[in-house]
């Protein structure tokens, strides 16, 4: 499936204009605690969990696609946009100098809570069903997508604010909603216990655009790894420790046991006829047909904003259309990558562009490098087809790959023969050994511009950071601005988490509590 379309519970009423239609009562309007009575009905309230990872953009808020956030703070990118004002919140992110008021960062937390919210709802909506035996198979598998999701979403909020509230229901009234923030070792424990409970319960098929058994057990590999690289406390659920050895089992049985595995064309990954492939363990689906969502409710749109924020700045031709420079590839990750085979199906240049006839590319915008994401960017095919279509590129976000699975386990195990499995994909040579390098330069490889960077950094530890994140003087020769406005110091007083929202911390009476450093 495409797109999973949100459940809309307001229908509206049609009346003629006669004087005495204002005393009616409401005909069709549903309320959440009449609706819901079928498993049919509850898996409408699953799918509008589903609709909350597209979601990009809060009400009044920026654009905030997470995927283009996480290349704003990694050193694989900048900012860029038509000019300095243009992105001006994404490039605080981007410079390490994030406001307690930015919007980019209030639209990321709320998404994170409103797709929590949901599946708490949805959640306690099938309690009444498993207490009466109806449909028990067909529901669990409902409570475990929610599951699996209400994961997703703290592990998204976590690792991005470190110190975010705890909900594993829906708040009674607007006292039980102002919660303090909880320790984040509980946050990850949740994590797990969501993901291990969702697990045997999940679907073993893939390609369907749901969570499955194989997703959950990635997604846990990927929140393992980041919990033991920056905090190192472990996770538990019910006295089991989420280790190592847990976690590199679950991966061994994805290896061993699910239909995953590499595409032979490592180019062709991230066209329209791979999306929910075999090499694509969970994707966040989009569509060009939304029921709703232009210039105005742009919070309702259903297309990929990031591939839309980072294609170019490009007209004529018969591949690109017109992007707006988000998110530019930095000359450092275009240097490292030399020599590497994957180079051409990762970095879209400048001169790839203009050797098309007839194209022309605006080289004026701000924090011009000449290089582009080629894996998520405005290809012709994935326009939007109805509406406003630069809001609704169709291309799918491959959330978690199967070559990612490899490499996590990789590490994990101190393996090598899974990190020669990715590199003989592309031709490359096997390595001899495991080391921790290898693994790393790797995944920078084969995994550049998917949003992972960032978080592969901090893992490794704040002196790393601050020696990867902190870049001046990188100008390569398409490099068309101010050498300055490319320099970029980490500020490790932050631990390289975002702020609270200030306004969140308002509307809460002083309940929640900044971050460190700011």
């Amino acid at each position: 499936m495409k797109k999973i379309i949100s459940i809309i519970c307001s229908l509206v009423v049609l009346a003629s204009c006669s004087e005495d239609y204002l005393t009616l009562e409401p005909q069709a309007t549903l309320f959440s605690s009449e609706y819901f009575q079928t498993v049919e009905e509850l898996d409408w309230a699953l799918i509008s969990v589903y609709d909350v990872l597209g979601h990009q953009k809060g009400t009044d808020l920026a654009w905030a696609p997470p995927l283009l956030l996480s290349e704003f703070l990694s050193d694989d990118a900048f900012a860029g946009g038509q000019d300095a004002g243009d992105g001006a919140e994404g490039n605080e992110l981007n410079t390490f100098s994030i406001s307690t008021g930015n919007s980019v960062v209030h639209s990321l937390w709320k998404k994170g809570y409103f797709g929590i919210y949901r599946a708490n709802f949805t959640i306690e909506r099938a309690q009444p069903f498993l207490d009466e035996g109806e449909d028990v198979e067909e529901v669990e598998r409902i409570v475990a997508e929610a599951k699996f999701l209400r994961a997703y979403f703290y592990f998204e909020l976590v690792r991005f604010f470190e110190n975010v509230p705890l909900f594993t229901s829906v708040p009674t009234g607007v006292a039980d909603a102002i919660r303090a923030q909880a320790e984040p070792s509980l946050i990850y424990d949740q994590i797990a216990k969501d993901l291990t409970e969702a697990i045997p319960v999940l679907s073993e098929t893939i390609g369907t655009g749901r969570a499955t058994k194989w997703a959950a057990q990635a997604l846990l590999a990927r929140v393992y790894l980041f919990e033991n690289g920056v905090y190192g406390t472990g996770m538990t659920v019910d006295g089991t420790a989420i280790d190592g050895a847990y976690v590199l089992a679950q991966l061994e049985d994805l290896i061993a046991n699910s239909s995953h595995e590499l595409l032979p064309d490592f180019n062709t990954i991230f066209r329209s006829a791979n999306e929910f492939s075999v090499e694509n363990v969970f994707e966040v689906s989009y569509a060009g047909t939304p029921v709703g969502g232009d210039w105005g409710t742009e919070q309702y749109v259903e297309g990929n904003l990031a591939a839309q924020m980072m294609g170019p700045r490009v007209t004529g031709g018969s591949t690109y259309y017109r992007g707006w420079s988000f998110g530019v590839i930095s000359n450092k990750l275009y240097q490292d990558m030399q020599g590497d085979p994957r180079l051409d199906g990762t970095i879209l240049t400048q001169q790839t562009i203009l050797s098309e006839s007839g194209v022309s590319l605006n080289t004026a915008a701000y924090q011009h490098t000449g290089y582009y994401n080629f894996k998520y960017t405005t290809r012709l095919e994935d326009r939007g087809i109805v509406g406003t279509p630069e809001l609704h590129n169709m291309s799918n976000q491959r959330v978690i790959r199967y070559a990612d699975v490899l490499l996590m386990a990789a590490e994990i195990g101190q393996n090598v023969g899974y990190i020669n499995e990715v590199r003989d994909r592309v031709g490359l040579a096997p390595l001899p050994a495991y080391s921790e390098d290898a693994v790393f330069n790797e995944r920078r490889m084969e995994l550049a511009g998917e949003g992972l960077r960032y978080f592969d950094v901090l893992r490794r530890g704040l002196t790393v950071a601050q020696q990867e994140l902190t870049v001046t003087g990188d100008i390569g020769s398409l490099y068309t601005d101010n050498v300055d406005v490319y320099d970029v110091t980490f500020n490790s007083a932050t631990k390289g988490f975002l702020p609270i929202p200030q306004v969140e911390i308002d509307l809460s009476n002083g309940v929640l509590k900044q971050n460190d450093g700011y």
